[in-house]
C-alpha cells in the first residue's frame, strides 16, 4: 500500500507498527458546519480508516474539536450565543451530518477545552527547554530556535510569514520577539473565557491544542496525521515544531496526509467567503450514497469544483449499484460470475494512494457485469463482492 506523504511529496510504502495504526485528523472548529469541503476531508479519511481495518490492521482514530478559538468567539457574538453553546450546537450538527454520510465515528473525539492542563504542561516544558518564552501573560514559541521550522510546507521565512499573516497571525504583536513566533498560551481578555495557568488567566493557542490531544491519545509519534491541505502551514508546521521539542525530538508523525480543497465556481469554498455547499442541504435531495460517491469520485489530493450536473449523474450510479447489489438471482446450475478481475482492480486502486476514482470505476464495471449476466450466470459471489468492497471500504449503504 502506497500513500503520498506530504513531507517530501512522494508516494511511500505504508507500514504499521505491530499491526496497529494511530491516526489523528484535525477536526472542525464548530461555528458553521458542515460544508462540502468538510465532508470531502472527513469522508476521505473515513475511507482510509475503513481500508486500513479492511486490511486487518488495528486502528485508533482520533479526531478533535477546536471548541475554543477566535472564530468561535466572534461568531458567538454575532448570533447571540455563548461560545460554548455555539460549539455544542455546531458540533452536534457536524456529527449528525457525518452520521448521515455513514462515517465511522472516531475512537476518541476530544474537545480542546478538555486538555487545558496538558497544554499548560507542554508550554511549561518548552519554556524550560528554551524554545518558548512568556511575556505579559502570554507564551510564544520562538521559531528562530528551530532551524527546521516550516519544512513540511517547504517555505522560507519570508513566504512563511506572508502565509501565516493571511491565516490569523498577528505580526505586530508587541510581545513577540519575532513576527513569526506563534502563541502557545494567550493572556485573557475582557469578556473571553479563561483558564488558570502559571502566567495568569488565559486560553490556549490554536496549534498547541492538537499537540496536546494527539499525544494524550496516541503518544509522541502518530502514524498518520491528516487534515485539509490548508492546514499544512501554519497549523501542522507549528504542531511539528512544538511537539517534537516537547517530546525530545521524537518524530511527530510518520506519514502526513492532506486532502485537497473543494471549489465552487473556481473559488475555494470557505466560511469567510460564504460560498458554501452545505452537506445537510445536499442530503435533503440526494441519497447519502450519492454524496459519498460524488466526493470519492475525486482523488483526495486533487482540487476540484463542485458541479450540480455531476452530482446528478452520480445519483444514477448510486441507483445502478444498489440495483446490482440487491437484485434477486437464482444461479442454480449456472456458470459462476465472481467479479475477480474487478476485485483485483479495486484493491490495486486502493493500494495506490487511495485511488478512489479508479476503485469506483471497478465497482461500476462490476455492477454492470452483474446486470448483464444476471439472467445467464450465478452472480451471487459478484454481488457479495460488490457489497463487501462498496460497503466495508467506501462506506456505501446500497440504498439508492
Amino acid at each position: 500500500m502506497l500513500l503520498t506523504n506530504t513531507f517530501g511529496l512522494r508516494k511511500e510504502p505504508f507500514s504499521a507498527r505491530d499491526g496497529h495504526v494511530g491516526v489523528y485528523v484535525c477536526g472542525v472548529t464548530p461555528y458553521d458546519t458542515t460544508h462540502a469541503g468538510h465532508a470531502f476531508t472527513y469522508v476521505s479519511f473515513d475511507v482510509l480508516i475503513r481500508y486500513l481495518r479492511y486490511r486487518g490492521l488495528r486502528v485508533t482514530y482520533v479526531q478533535n474539536v477546536t471548541d475554543i478559538d477566535d472564530d468561535i468567539l466572534r461568531k458567538a457574538k454575532q448570533v447571540g450565543l455563548t461560545w460554548d453553546e455555539l460549539g455544542r450546537r455546531e458540533t452536534e450538527k457536524f456529527r449528525q451530518d457525518m452520521d448521515a454520510l455513514n462515517w465511522t465515528p472516531p475512537d476518541h473525539y476530544p474537545l480542546a477545552t478538555e486538555v487545558v492542563d496538558d497544554i499548560v504542561g507542554i508550554a511549561e516544558r518548552l519554556i524550560e527547554r528554551g524554545y518558548a518564552y512568556h511575556r505579559d501573560g502570554s507564551v510564544y514559541f520562538e521559531v528562530r530556535k528551530d532551524p527546521e521550522f516550516g519544512q513540511l510546507a517547504g517555505l522560507g521565512y519570508d513566504e512563511a510569514l506572508s502565509v501565516a499573516n493571511e491565516r490569523g497571525n498577528y505580526p505586530d504583536d508587541p510581545k513577540k520577539r519575532d513576527p513569526l513566533d506563534f502563541v502557545l498560551w494567550q493572556a485573557g481578555q475582557p469578556g473571553e473565557p479563561t483558564w488558570p495557568s502559571p502566567w495568569g488567566e488565559g486560553r490556549p493557542g490554536w496549534h498547541i491544542e492538537c499537540s496536546a490531544m494527539s499525544t494524550r491519545y496516541l503518544g509522541p509519534t502518530v502514524d498518520v496525521h491528516g487534515g485539509g491541505s490548508d492546514l499544512i502551514f501554519p497549523h501542522h508546521s507549528c504542531e511539528i515544531a512544538q511537539t517534537e521539542h516537547y517530546t525530545g525530538k521524537k518524530p511527530f508523525a510518520r506519514y502526513w496526509l492532506h486532502s485537497a480543497m473543494v471549489k465552487l465556481d473556481g473559488v475555494k469554498m470557505s466560511k469567510s467567503l460564504g460560498n458554501l455547499v452545505m452537506a445537510r442541504e445536499v442530503l435533503a435531495r440526494v441519497p447519502s450514497d450519492a454524496m459519498r460517491l460524488y466526493l470519492s469520485s475525486h482523488h483526495y489530493r486533487q482540487e476540484w469544483d463542485w458541479k450540480e450536473p455531476e452530482l446528478q449523474e452520480v445519483v444514477g450510479w448510486t441507483r445502478g449499484l444498489a440495483a446490482a447489489a440487491g437484485a434477486p438471482t437464482d444461479g442454480a446450475g449456472r456458470a459462476p460470475f465472481g467479479g475477480e478481475a474487478e476485485r483485483t482492480r479495486f484493491l490495486n486502486a486502493m493500494d495506490d494512494d487511495l485511488n478512489t476514482p479508479e476503485a469506483i470505476r471497478a465497482l461500476r464495471d462490476l455492477a454492470e457485469g452483474i446486470a448483464r449476466k444476471g439472467s445467464t450466470h450465478d452472480v451471487g459471489t459478484a454481488q457479495a463482492t460488490l457489497r463487501e468492497l462498496g460497503g466495508r471500504v467506501l462506506g456505501l449503504t446500497f440504498k439508492g
